[in-house]
């Protein structure tokens, strides 16, 4: 069976979702520390740290999608093993470069065979319609 590749606006629309849930987790954790007396900083920056950082990659890793890429039904899988999920540090590799670079990685997978951003070809990673 070919393999058929998520498209940019799939890509856009899960990344637009996953950001929502992300400020949305942050502002309810925000919500649950002030219920406290005192809550020290480096609680609440570790906090949006592990928020920022680690939604994706630990999804990816374990169930080879976030939530906004589930909802766009697609997922990301190794390039290289079709069907296995990228390992953790892979995932947190192309997460960072995601972030890093921004809607720039995203503008590559229309020039791209394989529909792959910059952040894919660090990872060796293909992002692909769920069926």
């Amino acid at each position: 069976m070919k393999k058929e590749y998520a498209l940019l606006p799939d890509r856009v629309k899960a990344a637009f979702i996953d950001a929502v849930i992300l400020v949305a987790s942050m502002y309810l954790t925000s919500e649950i520390l002030n219920l406290f007396d005192s809550v020290p900083d480096y609680v609440r920056i570790s906090l949006f740290i592990a928020f920022t950082f680690l939604y994706e990659p630990i999804f990816v890793s374990v169930f080879g999608q976030t939530l906004g890429h589930s909802y766009s039904g697609i997922r990301v899988e190794r390039d290289n093993d079709s069907g296995k999920h990228v390992i953790f540090p892979l995932a947190l590799l192309r997460s960072i470069i995601k972030y890093i670079l921004g809607w720039l990685s995203f503008l590559t997978v229309t020039g791209d065979e394989h529909k792959k951003a910059i952040h894919d070809h660090a990872a060796k990673s293909i992002v692909v319609k769920d069926n």
